[in-house]
């Protein structure tokens, strides 16, 4: 049974917007790492990346819109040229901001300011840690990433990230390791807190799990070892309608690299954009039009309605 067949027989028809509080930017493909997980499949020889027009753009929308948060996102947002320039703009306006940062960005040549800036900026950053243990790193983001990732956590632990200033929000992000749903948000994010505090000195505040969506290099590991369909039957036996009312695309609008618009970043990586009979592209942004709009969904979506679902 597809998705929308599973939406229809819960009477979940038509899906709709409910709002859009977020805007959730794509700054481009290009990252510093080549996770195996990675949905985007970002790496350093990806050249997409966002032009300083369409950065112009989304501003504008920014000014004249209800729209107050902001999401970066990528392979590594930071690695824009414009980055810098778009988070500074954006919360002069009032927005608030969110950098989806994969930690090890902090360490690279040229960033060693990174970590200050995002004090200065008072941006939420939310980080990528796929487990809490060396070798669950390791082996789908490359060899000394969760070393990495300890420095990273603590030189932002010391400028005041995720301790107890309410300002300064540190997230950090569980995907599975394999082919598995996530345990419960609530017990893994207290396992991750009793062992990074106990064995690093780190806090933070709040962990979010994902589920792998079947997309990108995760979706080929899946094909290559003749999992997908075992995989697929699992996200469709865990789905849960309760998670419906709190699934990113009824109140989030995701914009591409090249200003196109999508209903969410997976739907960006399938190439299924807003439906034909709203704006295309962000320079025709109209909030009215997008606040109830209807979305565009396929089967990867199981992958936000399994379980506790990924919101």
């Amino acid at each position: 049974m597809g998705f929308h067949e599973t939406l229809q027989d819960f009477c979940l028809l038509p899906l709709k917007s409910t709002r859009i509080e977020i805007l959730q930017v794509n700054l481009g493909y290009r990252c510093n790492m080549t996770c195996k997980h990675c949905h985007v499949q970002a790496g350093p020889a990806r050249e997409e990346t966002m032009t300083a027009e369409t950065i112009e753009q989304i501003i504008a929308v920014l000014k004249e819109s209800r729209i107050t948060n902001l999401d970066l996102t990528g392979g590594a947002p930071e690695l824009n040229p414009h980055f810098r320039y778009l988070v500074r703009t954006a919360r002069a306006l009032g927005c608030h901001v969110m950098v989806r940062s994969n930690l090890t960005i902090l360490l690279e040549k040229g960033m060693e300011d990174l970590a200050g800036f995002y004090r200065q900026t008072g941006v939420e950053i939310i980080a990528s840690l796929p487990s809490y243990r060396e070798d669950g790193v390791d082996r789908i983001r490359g060899t000394e990433t969760f070393q990495k990732s300890i420095r990273a956590l603590r030189a932002l632990n010391r400028l005041g990230f995720g301790t107890k200033s309410d300002d300064l929000k540190l997230n950090l992000v569980y995907n599975p390791t394999g082919a598995f749903l996530p345990p419960a948000q609530s017990a893994i994010e207290e396992e991750y807190k009793r062992e990074l505090a106990g064995r690093f000195g780190i806090t933070f505040n709040r962990l979010y799990t994902f589920t792998n969506m079947t997309i990108g290099r995760f979706r080929e590991f899946l094909i290559r070892t003749n999992a997908f369909e075992r995989y697929m039957e699992k996200l469709i036996a865990a789905f849960n309608p309760e998670t419906i009312n709190g699934i990113m695309c009824r109140h989030l609008l995701n914009v591409g690299w090249d200003g196109r618009l999508y209903d969410c970043d997976f739907n960006q990586m399938m190439g299924l954009p807003v439906r034909k009979d709203y704006p295309q592209r962000i320079q025709d942004f109209d909030d009215v039009l997008f606040r109830e709009r209807e979305i565009t969904f396929g089967d990867h979506c199981f992958g936000c309605t399994a379980g506790q679902g990924s919101t």
